[in-house]
């Protein structure tokens, strides 16, 4: 992931406070979300967005001064979700149990919305994201990593290179389930689960 100043992603204009700001907002993210997968990036503009969310370009504008800025919001909306739902895996009570709580969801978000997912994939390799979207991602490598210190999970000779690998191998399987068309959660999260323990397990 890039770190260039150069190239970083346009944050909203402002943030919304109030409930009616806070559903214009959602309604345009989500607007934003349709038409990526419905039709892609070339149909995907501004003029298209607010005509599906049902407000004035000029609403669109108070909020999103640019396309890459509501990109930007999609994506934090969406790695947001994934990580609420990794959360439940500091409830479980064994490793094993928090590994499958720490997949299921990152396998949910993937073949729930399969063409989307896709598209902000590549969303997020051509421009750097922003803070908001880095510290939730960082949420759930901290998840990873408290996960893999779990008792019962082979122990890791250097736990951070360990967090960043197994957040690879789930990355890399769930997104090529994707591009795939699988569409069994359970049996693509077993698999990955599978091949996260064999990483763990043969620790060097």
């Amino acid at each position: 992931m890039s770190e260039s100043p150069l190239k970083s992603r346009p944050a909203p204009r402002k943030a919304p406070k109030q409930a009616r700001s806070l559903a214009t907002v959602e309604a345009i993210v989500e607007a934003a979300a349709r038409i990526l997968e419905e039709r892609g990036h070339e149909a995907f503009s501004t003029n298209a967005v607010a005509e599906r969310a049902g407000v004035s370009v000029g609403s669109l504008y108070q909020y999103f001064p640019r396309k890459d800025a509501l990109i930007g919001a999609l994506i934090f909306r969406e790695t947001s979700r994934l990580v609420e739902e990794a959360e439940s895996a500091t409830t479980r009570l064994t490793g094993s149990e928090a590994l499958s709580a720490l997949i299921l969801p990152c396998v949910e978000q993937q073949l729930r919305r399969p063409a989307l997912a896709r598209l902000l994939d590549f969303e997020e390799a051509r421009l750097p994201l922003d803070a908001a979207t880095q510290e939730v991602k960082m949420r759930f490598f901290e998840l990873t990593r408290a996960t893999l210190l779990r008792s019962d999970l082979p122990p890791q000779a250097d736990i951070d290179v360990a967090s960043r690998d197994v957040v690879a191998i789930i990355k890399g399987m769930v997104d090529a389930a994707g591009e795939h068309g699988e569409q069994d959660r359970n049996q693509l999260a077993l698999r990955v689960k599978r091949a996260v323990l064999g990483y763990l397990n043969n620790d060097g």
